[in-house]
């Protein structure tokens, strides 16, 4: 039989997190008596992780998808989307501007060597355009010294036909635990655009559901928020559980224990013998390991479930393996079922804060080697079907 470990995606989930933030900000937006927000649903680094195919079908009712890779957007497109896709980074080489313009794409443009090519381009029709500004991430954007200018050269390029929609956007850096620091920033974003026209998109996850930071924006420009992680049943902020906001896991990694072994008080455990048992302790082998994605750094204590029951990571997790505390679980044995994170055990972020990262990390680092187990979308869907069949591979 195979190795007994399995990563199932529910494509339902995502559904219901998109569901879940769209109703969020539609009864926000009510009560605000202006237009709701529309959605950028965010699908780089594979769906995070979870399948660009998984996340063509969950999130099919967004108004958009967002990305970073070109060939990830051009699959998107021949599987059948129609909707608009952007490219959070834009475009890296004049070449890529044809692409651009064939499979209908919107672009973030954030530095000057992207508006020179621009600017020597010639696309058959328009393409749509959001100018990126640096409010204070220090990453990708336009400094606000420049980002005025930036606005002019590309406005000239509305009038030439070869930019079509323009519009701004930024990213937060602290929207997840710094509320004065967000708000210096969008003030600051504000003060910057409050000239300019066209689509605003300045919301990330945290952002998007922080009513507060939205409302804000000017209601006469159409707003369009980027949730990411959240759409994947992670929560981006430290004080407030998925759970709590009423988002499901999508991806639950089980395995099973394929070991047992009964340590006297003062056996240590795995490499490094970072564990050292203080009374008789039972410990189990789990077939997962860092091969698999699962965070070596995670120290004695992470939690885990075995056979519905919690439990704790005891020692130093190895390539294949890792083992966990079954004192407290005298019933389960070999073969007992294990789920490392996701429906029925520990959440992505439960684990990730015990090994100091973030559930971005382990959705995305998730192995190949790690079978997978799809959980169909509620309603057929023939866009996700073509891609996953491959035939939406760009040739």
């Amino acid at each position: 039989m195979p190795r007994p470990i399995m990563a199932t995606v529910s494509v339902p989930a995502m559904q219901h997190n998109l569901q879940n933030v769209a109703s969020r900000l539609r009864t926000q937006a009510l009560r605000l008596h202006r237009p709701a927000p529309r959605i950028w649903a965010v699908i780089k680094a594979n769906a995070y992780g979870h399948g660009l195919a998984n996340g063509l079908a969950g999130f099919s009712e967004a108004d958009g998808l967002a990305m970073l890779d070109l060939d990830e957007a051009v699959a998107c497109r021949e599987a059948g989307w129609q909707g608009p896709l952007m490219l959070l980074e834009g475009f890296f080489d004049a070449s890529d501007i044809d692409v651009v313009d064939t499979y209908r794409l919107t672009v973030s443009v954030h530095g000057d060597d992207q508006l020179r090519m621009l600017e020597h381009a010639r696309p058959q029709r328009p393409i749509d355009v959001n100018l990126k500004i640096n409010a204070g991430m220090n990453r990708l954007g336009f400094a606000p010294s420049a980002a005025a200018q930036a606005w002019h050269r590309l406005a000239a390029l509305v009038s030439r036909g070869v930019v079509g929609q323009l519009g701004t956007m930024m990213h937060f850096s602290r929207a997840d635990d710094d509320p004065d620091e967000t708000q210096r920033q969008l003030s600051g974003f504000l003060e910057l655009t409050k000239d300019m026209s066209g689509p605003v998109s300045v919301c990330n996850s945290a952002a998007t559901l922080t009513p507060e930071l939205w409302a804000a924006l000017p209601q006469e420009r159409e707003q369009w928020m980027r949730p990411g992680i959240c759409l994947y049943g992670s929560s981006p902020f430290s004080d407030r559980s998925a759970e709590e906001l009423g988002l499901r896991p999508v991806m639950t990694l089980a395995s099973r224990i394929i070991g047992v072994q009964d340590c006297a008080a003062g056996a240590c455990v795995g490499y490094g013998h970072l564990f050292t048992a203080q009374e008789p302790t039972r410990v189990g082998i789990v077939a997962c390991g860092y091969a698999d994605g699962y965070p070596r750094h995670a120290g004695t204590g992470t939690p885990v479930t075995v056979a519905g029951k919690k439990t704790r990571l005891l020692g130093r997790v190895s390539m294949d393996m890792l083992a966990v505390d079954l004192t407290p679980i005298p019933e389960a044995g070999i073969g007992a079922p294990v789920v490392l994170w996701g429906e029925g055990g520990p959440s992505v972020d439960d684990v990730a804060q015990a090994a100091g990262t973030v559930g971005y990390e382990l959705l995305c680092a998730l192995a190949p080697r790690v079978p997978r187990h799809i959980i169909p979308a509620a309603a057929p869907n023939e866009t996700a079907a073509v891609l996953a069949t491959g035939t939406g591979e760009r040739q």
